[in-house]
């Protein structure tokens, strides 16, 4: 590697490299500059275009923000011959400098080259073995803004043996402060194929923690607005998350590749038909999670067709036209058995009826057109039918009923659910109407499953689902409603299912998904959590996930593990510890963790310290009495304050350089069941990229040795 303070290494180089990157900084400036000085006035028609065009050009000129600390370009590839063109003898190579977004200058020659760019492909999968026409590969090492360092990989060399990059370990070592930071000069040829994979086909991911899940999923959208621009800017791209936090923690990613136009949303923000104010027991979130529900749900919508028994008379002019009650009846049956929409099948059954009408009108000598048939649709005769016969649904009033209304409950769920089930799920005290009612969130699925069986839900282009092992086949359902015309990238991790409902295995999801055919890939290389922690959660895994792949880290980080005892004057530690109810057993491990969190904060980067939910006001009220600030999760880390204090249940798929995890008993005491106790363990443990402490007065689980 060659640095800036290297002796021997000569200026040359290096000082051209960063005269690159200067002239590239300046030719970015320069297209914006030309963006912020076009005048649109003249090649608008009218005002809506102009408000379209004025909104396109705003987003072009945040696109071409220069990002101070951000690198311009972070890889330069040296082809040995042009690519595209035919390799003959004495062609001469191209080199291209592979950056977040592609800068061009004055004449329109690049200057960086998108990484999401064809060519700029070998940069993450040229190898000694297969260098794809690469004479050079070289990486850039940065302080800040300014480049420092580079990094030669002559991967056309046979005499030259291939190494682990410095500067690659340096960049996924690199501290963290404030958010989720894109690894788009890090990622790796396993994970370039994930993110590259086409828009037609869906994509499973299965990644233990640090493998970089989450990274590809959303640099896999970066990609595809890259290759598929026009489409998605039609259609819509979501990126779905487990909570708020996490939504917050990722939020930089995209903006940081250029990409400011993809929405971020929880489940619960996407069924928020009402308004949620209550929580359901475990066993009837289970019931109601369950994919039988949605049968139950069709059968109740259904329930309100009947079958006409009176003849439908249309009165036009002096003439009086019928349509008998079997005529009537046939019309109806072929509605329901072509099982469209409820609600577009009510939209159909007045035009079907005109359009019996009609057929009798022409029979009689008349030559009636479209208009006559819009016209018969309205009669007065017509509507009274089509609401005695197909009356509108109101969705959340048709949940309230089967919640509240025992017979209505078991006439539509009869085969479906057993009889006990059916009472786990009844409400113990019926509301009086929509807006009293205190929905749960499961109730809120129900309600938008209801609302796509009267109406079809809007499709989007693509989906990223993560954290998807937490979710119920309901809400599985509820996504897929959102891509059924488009395809999805769904990330999780089995071994960290902490819900009752959590997914038993992909293929199951995805059959809820809708999304049977995706491919689901494996990443078990992992990255960003050092091997010692990992090894160490992973003893979790054989009564968690048996069968799972334990991720194998390729960082091996002595010291990194620090598993600390603390004293308690109770006898009964573990019980006071998790109940919070013993005050010297509590002050003990706040001691402990306290101790702990000024250790970790006397290093560079974030720390998080994680505890059972029931044990975080006691170590909020230590932390305040100490004098050492912290923020709540969601909140942003900076250079003054890097602690955050984070409840066991939030700390899913956030992640700090260094975390202190506070009495593992008690997070496992916290859950329902040991196995999703021990499953969030899991999670709490495998939060730290560089260093982890556990402080406990009680016992460790027994699975930890």
């Amino acid at each position: 590697m060659h640095a800036q303070n290297d002796p021997h290494e000569p200026a040359g180089p290096l000082a051209r490299e960063r005269g690159h990157l200067a002239a590239s900084r300046s030719a970015l400036r320069a297209m914006r500059e030309d963006a912020e000085a076009l005048d649109i006035r003249d090649v608008t028609a009218n005002w809506v275009n102009a408000a379209v065009l004025s909104r396109q050009l705003d987003e072009r000129i945040k696109s071409l923000a220069d990002l101070a600390h951000t690198p311009l370009f972070f890889g330069r590839l040296d082809y040995l011959h042009a690519p595209g063109a035919e390799q003959a003898e004495g062609a001469e190579g191209e080199q291209f400098y592979i950056g977040r977004r592609h800068v061009h200058d004055a004449d329109g020659d690049p200057m960086v080259i998108d990484w999401r760019a064809p060519v700029s492909q070998p940069f993450y999968r040229a190898s000694k073995k297969d260098p794809m026409d690469i004479a050079l590969r070289r990486r850039f090492g940065y302080t800040g803004g300014d480049l420092t360092a580079y990094e030669d990989e002559h991967l056309s060399d046979p005499g030259e043996a291939e190494r682990t990059s410095e500067l690659l370990q340096r960049e996924i070592e690199r501290p963290r402060v404030g958010p989720m930071r894109d690894i788009v000069a890090t990622i790796q040829p396993e994970q370039d194929e994930i993110v590259r994979s086409g828009l037609g086909g869906s994509v499973c991911v299965q990644g233990g923690p640090g493998t970089g899940k989450t990274a590809v999923g959303l640099h896999r959208v970066a990609y595809l607005l890259y290759a598929h621009r026009e489409r998605l800017a039609r259609t819509g791209t979501l990126v779905i998350g487990p909570n708020a936090s996490f939504l917050h923690y990722i939020e930089q990613v995209l903006p940081a590749l250029g990409e400011l136009e993809v929405k971020q949303a929880t489940v619960d923000d996407l069924v928020a038909h009402v308004e949620v104010r209550g929580t359901d027991d475990a066993s009837a979130a289970l019931v109601k999670g369950d994919a039988r529900m949605a049968e139950v749900l069709r059968n109740a919508v259904r329930s309100h067709v009947t079958l006409p028994t009176e003849p439908v008379v249309v009165v036009r002019g002096s003439r009086r036209w019928r349509i008998p009650a079997y005529e009537l009846e046939e019309i109806v049956g072929e509605l329901l058995a072509r099982d469209i929409r409820y609600g577009a099948a009510r939209d159909a059954l007045p035009q079907r009826i005109a359009h019996a009408v009609l057929v009798r009108m022409e029979q009689a000598g008349e030559a009636p057109d479209d208009r006559v048939q819009d016209a018969v649709a309205r009669n007065a005769a017509v509507k009274a039918a089509v609401k005695a016969v197909w009356p509108p649904v109101e969705p959340a009033k048709l949940v309230l009923r089967l919640l509240s209304d025992a017979g209505f409950l078991a006439e539509h769920a009869e085969g479906v659910l057993s009889a006990d089930e059916q009472k786990t799920v009844l409400w113990a005290k019926p509301a009086r109407s929509v807006k009293s009612a205190k929905w749960s969130a499961a109730d809120a699925v129900l309600i938008d499953e209801a609302t796509d069986l009267v109406a079809r839900t809007h499709s989007l282009g693509h989906v990223v689902l993560d954290e998807a092992q937490d979710l119920s086949p309901m809400q599985y359902r509820a996504v897929g409603r959102r891509c059924t015309t488009g395809s999805a990238t769904v990330l999780g991790d089995l071994a960290q299912g902490t819900t009752p409902w959590a997914t038993r295995s992909w293929d199951e999801a995805l059959a809820h998904l809708g999304k049977e055919s995706a491919v689901v890939e494996e990443l078990t290389a992992g990255f960003r959590v050092p091997r010692e922690v990992i090894a160490y959660a992973s003893r979790l895994l054989p009564d968690i996930a048996p069968g799972l792949t334990a991720v194998d880290s390729v960082r091996e980080s002595p010291g990194s593990l620090a598993v600390r005892r603390v004293a308690s004057t109770t006898d009964d530690a573990a019980d006071a510890a998790a109940d919070d109810t013993a005050d010297n057993a509590a002050e003990a491990l706040d001691a402990g963790c306290l101790d702990a969190c000024a250790e970790s904060l006397r290093q560079e980067g974030s720390v998080g310290l994680i505890a059972a939910d029931a044990r975080v006001p006691a170590l909020a009220d230590a932390l305040t009495a100490a004098g050492i600030p912290y923020l709540d999760p969601g909140q942003e880390t900076t250079p003054d304050t890097r602690l955050t204090l984070v409840p066991a249940s939030l700390a899913k798929g956030l992640e700090y350089d260094y975390v202190v995890l506070d009495e593992p008993s008690a997070v496992v005491a916290g859950e329902p069941d040991e196995r999703t106790g021990l499953r969030r363990l899991y999670v709490a443990l495998t939060r730290a990229v560089s260093g982890l402490i556990v402080v406990h007065a009680a016992d460790l689980p027994v699975q930890l040795g």
